[in-house]
């Protein structure tokens, strides 16, 4: 979470797409709001005392107002019902100021790749590259027009001719080729992907396919199994041992640290639940820990003696976590 906070008020929300509503959030006083570049966030405070983590969508040049776009998941953890059930036009929220982990860097092309609801970063990278004059495709990949953020502007000038918006009905196959697509690399190229899992993994089997190298591919999940695939990391099994009682827990793939330190009763905050936030950030006693969260700027820098129990994971076969 950012040190500062803000409080906006919610000037307008907007149906978007079947499920997905943006809000445009503009400063309480009236004033300027801190600016922000293309791939930052927001973590946004709900009103039933979520944080959640939103990108930014609209220019970066504007500093009057903050646009994200928030799409319902009923299965999901309640952040996005909070925003869609109980906020309203009028409305004031608490944010942070924006941070960026997912930034633009200098390149003599762009490919950017988007699934659902992670068109949002992209759409405000577009926005500065199409001012800019910078060479850049955007393809966007959505089950059918209904579900579609944002199409009327993404079909419409300056977008249309740099926008394909790839429809598939609910099945990949149908939707991009994204190995085609990867396969017709241009020199200095940088390529940047966010969306679903199965995405993410498509994109990496084809850069590793056609030769992109890793520096020049970026991807950003919103969610801690999406950050896993991001990463292009695999999970293996490893123990957890409680320093207070001594209890030895085991950690399977696919299962995180804080579901399991849950599911043995133990209460640890948590907000997002992958690895932007910091809330969940635990003393590590003893053990390597595999850091896979957006918080700290570098491994480096989050060192051995503390990890994000929410994504985080395990070098080492055990970690002692001071609980």
């Amino acid at each position: 979470m950012s040190t500062k906070s803000l409080r906006v008020r919610v000037a307008r929300i907007e149906r978007t797409a079947t499920g997905i509503h943006s809000y445009e959030l503009v400063a309480k006083d009236g004033g300027s709001l801190p600016p922000f570049e293309p791939g930052a966030h927001l973590d946004v405070h709900t009103p039933r005392g979520h944080v959640r983590q939103y990108s930014l969508c609209n220019d970066a040049q504007e500093t009057h107002r903050y646009v994200i776009a928030v799409q319902l998941e009923p299965q999901g953890r309640g952040g996005s019902i909070a925003l869609h059930d109980t906020v309203h036009e009028g409305d004031t929220l608490l944010v942070s100021a924006p941070r960026n982990t997912f930034p633009l860097l200098h390149a003599r092309s762009y490919v950017l790749v988007a699934g659902g609801i992670g068109i949002t970063p992209l759409l405000a990278m577009a926005r500065v590259l199409q001012r800019t004059g910078a060479a850049y495709e955007l393809h966007y990949c959505t089950r059918s027009a209904e579900r579609t953020a944002f199409l009327e502007e993404l079909s419409a000038p300056p977008f249309a001719g740099r926008v394909h918006i790839h429809h598939d009905g609910g099945d990949p196959a149908k939707g991009l080729d994204v190995s085609a697509l990867l396969a017709r690399r241009q020199p200095g190229a940088r390529l940047y992907c966010c969306g679903p899992g199965g995405l993410m993994q498509a994109v990496r089997a084809a850069m590793r396919q056609h030769g992109w190298p890793a520096e020049k591919t970026h991807f950003e999940s919103f969610t801690a199994g999406g950050v896993n695939t991001a990463l292009g990391v695999e999970d293996f099994e490893f123990e957890i041992t409680i320093r207070s009682t001594g209890a030895v827990l085991n950690v399977p793939k696919g299962q995180t640290v804080l579901s399991v330190l849950r599911l043995n009763g133990l209460q640890v905050p948590s907000d997002c639940e992958a690895g932007n936030c910091g809330t969940c950030l635990t003393r590590v006693c003893d053990g390597e820990p595999e850091h896979r969260d957006s918080f700290f700027r570098s491994p480096e820098q989050a060192g051995t003696d503390r990890m994000l129990v929410c994504v985080s994971r395990a070098r080492s076969r055990r970690l002692v976590l001071d609980l």
